[in-house]
């Protein structure tokens, strides 16, 4: 089974070390890794072009795929980097088993709570508003509903831990759960 890896990997210094640990582990459980980091990057005439380019190679690298693996570690916020939220969200529509991992405990709505500082209110419908008036989601669930949902409808599975904040993008323990579960269910 090939398995593309999404995550924010690939915006950090040491993005082709890390990449490949990631690659190695999963080669290890007996998947075929295909990561967004692999990608040869046409030359065009504008950064837009670039993107746009960049766009199509990871959407034709997802559709070469038979599962996903996304790193829901919160990335510049309070949530799952948005291009990883979007891989999910391709793969869970086509149908593909999905795995996913952060390497926070905390939950999306205590995350969103201390951003708050703490200052969030009921309305009077009791629903949890933020002091900018908007409504917060307190489903207990990782990130947002729809990420955790489009998980769970494809039979998989979200592990979280709690690492050291200088490891939060290195660390692959809870990414290696997930390829245990994964293997457990389709290699075994």
């Amino acid at each position: 089974m090939k398995v593309y890896l999404a995550g924010p990997e690939v915006f950090l210094p040491n993005a082709r070390e890390v990449l490949d640990q990631k690659i190695e582990l999963t080669r290890r459980y007996g998947f075929v890794p295909v990561s967004p980091g692999d990608l040869e990057v046409p030359a065009t005439d504008t950064k837009r072009a670039k993107g746009l380019a960049i766009s199509s190679i990871n959407q034709r690298l997802m559709m070469s795929t038979d599962m996903i693996i996304a790193n829901l570690t919160p990335f510049r916020g309070v949530a799952a980097d948005v291009g990883t939220a979007f891989e999910l969200g391709f793969m869970c529509a086509r149908g593909c088993p999905a795995y996913a991992f952060s390497n926070t405990a905390s939950n999306h709505f205590d995350r969103v709570a201390h951003h708050y500082e703490g200052r969030i209110q009921a309305d009077g419908d009791n629903r949890l508003r933020g002091p900018d008036g908007l409504a917060m989601e307190d489903f207990d669930m990782v990130d947002n509903l729809m990420l955790d949902g489009g998980v769970d409808a494809q039979g998989g599975a979200i592990v979280t831990r709690e690492v050291d904040p200088e490891r939060l993008y290195v660390d692959h323990q809870a990414f290696e759960e997930c390829l245990r579960i994964a293997a457990a269910r389709f290699l075994r």
